[in-house]
């Protein structure tokens, strides 16, 4: 089994495929189809159909040779996964058998210099997933200070977070912080090297750009959606990178397949009628990837995968 494209490695793909158990004649939907890794593994399991959605232009015209490959069977949609039942709507789709999300950019995306994600190579600091609406410079050269700081421990859990805002509105107030260099210089000057290796910029970076793109709230948006489009018998994979993007996927899980804590005895909701799960975990736990693939796939290191599945009869 091979991927589309040489450079894309698909985390956990034999892990993500085992679960969605694609069958022949099942209807599936890839929702962040990046690279096409997922996808292309998901057509040549079985003679399936998949929506595949991604709200990167560059993305959906990289599909076109997979989707050739695959005619009729593979369906391309730009747009934003948390937008999935508007989307699949409009083209008659109600009723899905599997969904599957990798969370978080794209290794496409992180190596190409042009669109700003990584702090590695010099580009412009944009972000943009999309590539419309306001950019990462916007937010850095324009958020109030208190405003940048807290965008900083929000979204990229960074202690130091008030320290580099006030560093950052000093570097911009000299001249507009327009590349990912520059603001990984302004971060490095006031951050000592983690003693993990981690380089200081990293947490920022991630920062700004879940801002930028919203990732939080279109997660949130995507699970709803997601479990709401599941026929009985319907998986639901993800695939995140980091601790907020997994908190929201394992409280949502810990949701839809009845397993949060019960109420106190003394609390009144407890006499409540509890309602059947409509969804049974697959994953008793996080699954981590092998160290045969975190040593060959850096980037998979920090994955972590959750699954749930509807019931046969729902609720």
């Amino acid at each position: 089994m091979s991927a589309p494209m040489p450079t894309h490695v698909p985390v956990m793909l034999s892990e993500v495929i085992g679960l969605l158990g694609p069958r022949d004649g099942g209807l599936y939907l890839d929702a962040t189809f990046g690279g096409g890794g997922y996808a292309g593994a998901i057509l040549e399991a079985a003679s399936c159909t998949l929506w595949a959605i991604d709200r990167d232009p560059d993305a959906i015209a990289r599909g076109a040779s997979l989707a050739a490959r695959f005619l009729g069977r593979l369906h391309l949609i730009q747009g934003r996964f948390g937008d999935m039942l508007t989307l699949l709507a409009e083209r008659d789709v109600t009723a899905l058998d599997g969904v599957v999300l990798d969370l978080g950019v794209s290794s496409f995306q992180l190596d190409e210099p042009a669109r700003g994600f990584s702090f590695r190579t010099d580009g412009p600091l944009d972000m943009r997933m999309s590539r419309s609406g306001p950019t990462a410079a916007d937010l850095v050269n324009t958020l109030a200070e208190r405003e940048l700081a807290d965008v900083l421990f929000e979204f990229g859990e960074e202690r130091a977070s008030r320290r580099i805002a006030r560093a950052i509105v000093a570097a911009r107030a000299e001249a507009p912080i327009a590349t990912t260099s520059e603001l990984a210089a302004v971060i490095r000057r006031v951050l000592p090297p983690d003693r993990s290796g981690i380089d200081p910029a990293t947490r920022s970076f991630q920062a700004l750009r879940i801002r930028v793109n919203d990732e939080l709230g279109e997660i949130e948006a995507a699970l709803d959606q997601a479990s709401r489009l599941l026929a009985p018998g319907g998986r639901l994979i993800v695939v995140a990178f980091h601790s907020l993007e997994d908190r929201i996927v394992k409280r949502f899980m810990t949701q839809a397949t009845g397993r949060m804590p019960s109420p106190s005895r003394h609390d009144p909701r407890g006499l409540a009628d509890r309602t059947a799960p409509q969804f049974r975990p697959l994953t008793a736990r996080a699954l981590r990837p092998g160290a045969v693939e975190t040593g060959s796939n850096t980037r998979a290191r920090s994955a972590r995968l959750r699954a749930i599945e509807r019931s046969e009869v729902a609720a």
